[in-house]
């Protein structure tokens, strides 16, 4: 298979797609921790809002490993095509197998942020129910 300039540009806009919508997540999740804090300094004995408070935690810690693992990619797209221009096109394949094994770690990160989120709203409709 032959690698040219162009298979890596491909991803430049799935990847800043992805950024975009990592940073929606990251702006929501900042969101709801402001307001979780000012419940919590007005009931500071209250354990749903501390076990919401962990779970927040996990999603913030997850939402960077998926960022940084998008970044990796992105970084690594550039230096293919840097590569590819110069003539390195082994080393160019062997580093755009590495970004897009960072993209899918970055999107399997993601999967996991979703999991927990979706659990975190079911435990609070059910909540709701009883």
């Amino acid at each position: 298979m032959e690698l040219n300039l162009a298979t890596p540009a491909l991803l430049f806009p799935a990847i800043s797609l992805l950024f975009l919508s990592y940073t929606n997540k990251f702006l929501a999740l900042a969101s709801l921790i402001r307001s979780l804090h000012g419940e919590f300094k007005k009931h500071p004995d209250n354990l749903h809002i501390k076990e919401q408070m962990e779970n927040l935690r996990r999603r913030m810690k997850l939402i960077k490993h998926m960022q940084g693992a998008g970044i990796v990619s992105f970084i690594c797209c550039v230096l293919v095509m840097f590569l590819l221009h110069m003539g390195k096109y082994q080393l160019g394949f062997i580093l755009f197998a590495i970004s897009l094994l960072a993209l899918l770690i970055s999107l399997i990160i993601c999967l996991a942020e979703i999991k927990i989120s979706i659990d975190a709203l079911e435990l609070q409709v059910s909540e709701m129910e009883d």
